[in-house]
């Protein structure tokens, strides 16, 4: 390993606890991809043709984007360990690709909101009707999993007995507010939020390139003097 200085070897440490932490996020986001792909309880979302291209669309890019973390974050821990600037640069490389598919994903929900919104609304309606005409058991979980997460009932607030046992338990059914109105609700209201959490991991992949390229650029250095 080349000798590097006492600075140069705490940048070599910071990269290697930032994708140490960014490994386990990626393990943690691919986590929980398959566990809405596999899930029972949403399993049945991705039945049919009324299922959400939305929802499903997010599931595999969830599972997507946790594989890639993993990968981006092992190279990131050898590189670091290692030394090895072709891992660092390929690092460097793969981060860059994530932050600028952020971006890009990030200008896309914004301009699209009202699409997403439009497109889970219809796809809630439709399980709905389909559940209370059909009575079909895969779309029990699925509804149940919808009402008590935004704890709502219904399109209209009000439930029919055949879906009672998917809306939250109450005084009376008609004291829940109607699912399209917590759907709009949520994304009004999370949107910054969201908004926030992606510009924080933003930053942090700046700062993740910068200090790789630091890295890589003291460890060139220091082979070039020995």
């Amino acid at each position: 390993m080349a000798a590097l200085s006492g600075g140069e070897m705490c940048v070599k440490y910071l990269m290697f606890a930032f994708n140490l932490v960014f490994w386990l996020t990626g393990t943690a986001v691919f986590a929980i991809g398959l566990w809405l792909r596999l899930d029972p309880k949403t399993k049945g979302l991705f039945e049919g043709p009324e299922a959400p291209s939305v929802f499903y669309t997010g599931v595999y890019i969830l599972i997507g984007a946790g594989a890639l973390m993993m990968v981006v974050g092992f190279l990131g821990c050898c590189g670091a360990i290692q030394e090895s600037p072709c891992m660092l640069g390929l690092f460097f490389f793969f981060l860059l690709i994530i932050f600028a598919l952020e971006v890009a994903a990030g200008i896309w929900g914004f301009s699209n909101q009202g699409k997403v919104v439009d497109d889970i609304t219809a796809f809630y309606r439709e399980t709905y009707q389909n559940y209370v005409a059909k009575e079909d058991q895969r779309l029990k979980e699925s509804l149940r999993v919808i009402h008590m997460g935004l704890n709502c009932c219904g399109p209209t607030g009000t439930v029919v007995d055949s879906a009672k046992d998917t809306c939250p338990q109450g005084d009376t059914l008609s004291m829940h507010k109607s699912c399209p109105q917590a759907i709009e609700q949520v994304f009004d209201s999370k949107l910054h939020i969201i908004g926030g959490v992606g510009l924080t991991i933003g930053i942090i992949m700046m700062f993740g390139m910068i200090f790789s390229m630091l890295l890589c650029c003291a460890i060139r250095k220091s082979r070039e003097v020995v």
